[in-house]
């Protein structure tokens, strides 16, 4: 079929519908209720004018059927908002045909919100709500203020994460406030219990102030086990981690910095046995020195590479630069071993590996060709890379991205609920270097020799056992937790 469709097109139109249809996504997808003619030709005709404009049917329906007319529904992916409306003008286009009404599938996903809250326990009578409210709880009360270390044992704390943003940092959306935040942190909450059944709780706190920010998180953290730091914009992030790590006896992990280093890390780490290069030898550039440019830097420095330069607003990051702010000053004392200077293109010159954590389209392919032999490009910037990932797959060994429709998605929910579960159950007070580095060797690990290929080097996120392999990484780096000092039989 597909062939009979494509030879009454002519060259330009089949290399535009499939250079198009490369960049859909399920973000944008749509479905349109339409109303159309008897004729059995217009199923036919429908996916063909969605294929021409180049997006994706992924599912046509006949939903209802009259003598006269009848009602389908067509649903496709776009590659954003705008084709979406170009598709639909497309379908309109064929005679006979009426789009009736368009639905945006990820709005009609977030209707009430993404999440909610269940009862673990069954409340069917009188001898229920005893044990589970008063009077039966209160024995529990007193027996945890007695002991409060048994808190995470009897109660929801040893299986819960504050998910806490202040809006400021948001995707790629910049500062849009915590109330427009919290679709993202339901999103969050969604992913924890999924893939590591960790009850997580979106906070989202209006203000940006450092101190009100810790100070509500201090004031809150009874009720959890760990606090996730999320879309919290740089510098600010730094100084909210520090001191909340400082101030808290529970983990504080910030995803964005800790969980994109993890999952790059183990990335790179596959990447260079494909290339068979070693991390102590690799020179390797990167782009972007915010919070996740600087973790992704301070973990593969204690992970043993040696040449890492930096490239920022000012250029390559250079320690003799007396012009740097604080932040960049201390990625520059760290890193740039050979003094260079110049732009992202001068650090490009002969480097085995880029790393982008920065912004869009600021890496031309060409460029690329400048690198070593058996290069690697790891264009991370979401939704849009620093680089188009097809004309880099033409000119890179390996290639791996954020995004979902290429090969080798760096994901951080191949990190988070993984790490939150190990921290959890081995009862840590705290997030180590070294369980960073044993949860992306954990992560890599899951990708077998017999597996690995410059298009496979990180696992799917719906592997099983990930976030079990990556759990018991960061149990093994933690003291074992004392027992319950609470019988559970026979107590007073």
């Amino acid at each position: 079929m597909s062939g009979v469709i494509l030879g009454s097109w002519d060259d330009c139109a089949v290399t535009e519908s499939i250079q198009r249809a490369r960049a859909t996504t399920a973000s944008y997808s749509i479905t349109m209720r339409i109303h159309a003619g008897t004729d059995p030709a217009v199923i036919g005709a429908l996916a063909v004018k969605v294929a021409e404009s180049g997006g994706i049917t992924t599912a046509l329906d006949i939903v209802d059927s009259h003598p006269d007319r009848l009602v389908i529904d067509l649903t496709c992916s776009a590659s954003n908002a705008e084709h979406s409306t170009e598709v639909v003008a497309a379908v309109e286009t064929l005679e006979g045909v009426r789009v009736h009404k368009v639905s945006d599938r990820v709005f009609l996903m977030h209707l009430g919100g993404k999440i909610s809250v269940e009862s673990k326990v069954n409340l069917r009578n009188r001898q229920d709500l005893a044990m589970a409210y008063t009077p039966g709880v209160g024995r529990v009360s007193q027996a945890l203020a007695d002991h409060p270390e048994d808190v995470p044992k009897l109660t929801i704390k040893g299986n819960s994460v504050a998910v806490v943003t202040d809006g400021s940092a948001v995707l790629g959306l910049g500062n849009i406030g915590p109330m427009a935040a919290l679709p993202v942190m339901e999103g969050k909450a969604a992913l924890f219990k999924r893939f590591a059944d960790i009850d997580a709780w979106p906070i989202c706190i209006d203000t940006t102030d450092v101190d009100e920010i810790v100070r509500t998180v201090e004031l809150i953290a009874p009720g959890f086990g760990g606090i996730n730091l999320e879309d919290i914009a740089a510098p600010r992030c730094f100084e909210v981690e520090a001191k909340l790590r400082e101030r808290l006896s529970i983990p504080v992990f910030h995803d964005d910095q800790h969980g994109t280093a993890i999952v790059v890390l183990a990335a790179l780490k596959n990447a260079l046995r494909c290339t068979d290069k070693k991390l102590a030898d690799a020179k390797i550039i990167v782009s972007g020195g915010g919070a996740a440019g600087s973790a992704i830097v301070q973990l593969l420095l204690a992970a043993g590479a040696v040449d890492v330069t930096v490239s920022d607003r000012p250029g390559l990051l250079n320690k003799a630069d007396e012009s740097l702010t604080p932040a960049w000053r201390e990625l520059a004392e760290k890193t740039n071993p050979r003094g260079l200077t110049g732009t992202l293109r001068d650090g490009l010159q002969g480097a085995d590996v880029f790393i982008g954590v920065s912004a869009p389209r600021i890496l031309q392919p060409e460029w690329i060709d400048e690198m070593a032999e058996q290069r690697i490009v790891f264009a991370l910037a979401n939704p849009d890379p620093e680089v188009d990932i097809y004309e880099a797959t033409q000119r890179a060994t390996v290639v791996a991205s954020g995004r979902s429709d290429y090969p080798n998605q760096i994901n951080n929910v191949l990190a988070f609920p993984g790490v939150f579960r190990g921290l959890l159950d081995a009862r840590a007070t705290d997030v180590t270097t070294e369980m960073l580095i044993k949860a992306a060797d954990a992560i890599a690990s899951v990708v077998t020799d017999e597996q690995l290929n410059p298009n496979y080097i990180i696992p799917s996120v719906f592997q099983p056992d990930m976030s079990k392999t990556v759990a018991k990484a960061i149990v093994d780096c933690v003291p074992k937790a004392p027992k319950p000092s609470i019988p559970m039989i026979g107590a007073n």
